[in-house]
């Protein structure tokens, strides 16, 4: 299935021109009566596509076809394409500050709350619909539904989706692109890079070179699982580089997380570049140099990263905000358009291991971003104790399944006055972050049983030194 989903600056001759399925309508500042605020060329709504206005686009859409907005658990209180099937009370994620007063003329009001008199609206002749809520984040409890509907009921998209087409385009895309060329990976032993490796072999065969790059900020046998169980699994050439004093002399003094991700991006790059030169080297008489570099890039790290017209910088990932403009390679990004629950299906078609395609996603800047403050030796040593705890206690209560992700984080710069044994310490927090997520763009926390919470504590404070207090901050939820 397909849809186009708008930038603020798109105008009705470029939808036109590419003959979308259906277009979705969202994000943007608090208020449309903002100066400056992002507005879309009205005639997009002539077009006789099906459109979809979720918050922002929503309230757009609304003062477009002559409705209002005022500055100010949804009741569904309509059927039709778009909440048909869902039950009349239900929880949504409603985030604004406006809301709009009066539907436009002939839309049909299918929602409401206690202040908010149109949280939802359909014109089923023009195919217009349109939200306050947002049904694409976790938190929204029918969210899933009322895109299923907009795509499949209103749009009339078949819901024909499968990881087999998917690889067959993209091994076909991989071909025209690369040629008879040289790739390299970069292979972080992750289910996003291992999927897209896997996907780069599969069209180019022994034109692939996989690089692992030991960076010093991986967790505790990380290095020894991407050696053994991805290479046994694929056949695929891996080049393992020990670049970890790199990596710690370029952190060295740096406590910001936004100049450790960008750093940790551009050194990637510059391994990558003495590895092409070194297999270069080694393959002198085929006389092709090496291109190509393979990044299991995500749409969730495009657009967290600010990837795209009017979107804004969550936070830059390294494949995408920390690569630096003198870039000696072309990038081959298979999996840039997808979430991860498809990347592991493709994983799985694939043939990958369970072990690897179910893995928690671990960031690629590695414990880097997990040591709140200066990344030190000593520090990296301690968090991956702490953290291999975690993930044994985790996988003893047979909650890796149901855990998306358990981020084990070091505040670093902080230190509190603790009793262990019979002396006083004075020690370094360490805060757990389970959540789960089932797209990699919004999470809740996971609500982990207080009786693994005390053995998991108890475990880190009684075998890592340096650590006397370690806790779940289920305040402070975020992906890193």
């Amino acid at each position: 299935m397909y849809s186009e989903i708008v930038p603020h600056t798109v105008t009705a001759a470029e939808v036109a021109a590419k003959h979308p399925a259906g277009i979705v309508l969202s994000g943007g500042p608090s208020s449309v009566y903002e100066d400056g605020a992002p507005q879309l060329d009205e005639a997009i709504f002539e077009l006789g596509v099906p459109v979809l206005g979720i918050c922002y686009g929503f309230q757009v859409m609304a003062t477009a076809l002559g409705g209002a907005v005022r500055v100010s658990d949804a009741a569904v209180g309509g059927a039709g394409s778009l909440l048909g099937g869902q039950p009349e009370q239900q929880t949504a994620w409603m985030s604004h500050g406006d809301s709009v007063s009066r539907a436009p003329e002939g839309f049909e009001v299918l929602a409401t709350t206690d202040d908010t008199p149109v949280a939802a609206f359909a014109n089923e002749e023009r195919k217009l619909y349109g939200v306050q809520w947002h049904p694409e984040v976790k938190h929204s409890q029918y969210g899933q539904a009322v895109l299923e509907n907009f795509l499949h009921r209103a749009a009339g998209i078949p819901g024909d989706w499968n990881s087999g087409n998917v690889i067959a385009d993209q091994v076909a895309a991989i071909r025209a692109q690369v040629g008879s060329g040289r790739v390299l990976c970069a292979l972080s032993g992750g289910v996003d890079s291992a999927v897209a490796a896997a996907l780069v072999h599969k069209a180019v065969g022994d034109q692939l070179v996989c690089v692992f790059v030991d960076h010093g900020l991986l967790r505790k046998d990380e290095a020894r699982q991407v050696e053994e169980d991805y290479v046994a699994a694929t056949g695929v050439r891996l080049v393992t580089v020990n670049a970890q004093e790199q990596f710690l002399t370029a952190l060295a003094g740096v406590s910001d997380p936004e100049t450790k991700r960008k750093i940790i991006g551009r050194e990637f790059i510059r391994v990558f570049e003495k590895a092409q030169a070194d297999l270069i080297a080694e393959a002198a008489n085929d006389g092709d140099p090496i291109r190509f570099l393979v990044q299991g890039t995500l749409y969730p790290d495009v657009v967290e990263s600010g990837g795209g017209t009017g979107t804004a910088n969550i936070k830059s990932h390294h494949n995408v905000g920390g690569l630096p403009e003198d870039l000696q390679f072309e990038l081959v990004e298979p999996l840039r358009t997808l979430f991860k629950d498809e990347v592991r299906a493709i994983g799985r078609e694939l043939g990958l291991p369970e072990v690897i395609v179910g893995r928690q996603p671990f960031p690629g800047p590695g414990l880097g971003i997990r040591i709140v403050g200066e990344v030190t030796q000593e520090r990296l040593d301690l968090l991956r104790d702490a953290d291999a705890i975690v993930r044994a206690e985790l996988t003893a209560a047979g909650l890796d399944a149901e855990i998306w992700q358990c981020p084990v984080v070091l505040l670093a710069d902080v230190r509190s006055v603790g009793v262990q044994g019979d002396g006083r310490t004075y020690g370094h927090p360490i805060v757990l972050r389970p959540v789960s997520s089932e797209d990699a763009m919004t999470a809740d926390w996971t609500r982990l049983p207080y009786d693994l919470l005390a053995t998991i504590s108890n475990r880190i404070t009684n075998e890592v030194d340096g650590v006397n207090r370690a806790g779940n901050d289920r305040m402070g939820v975020s992906l890193p």
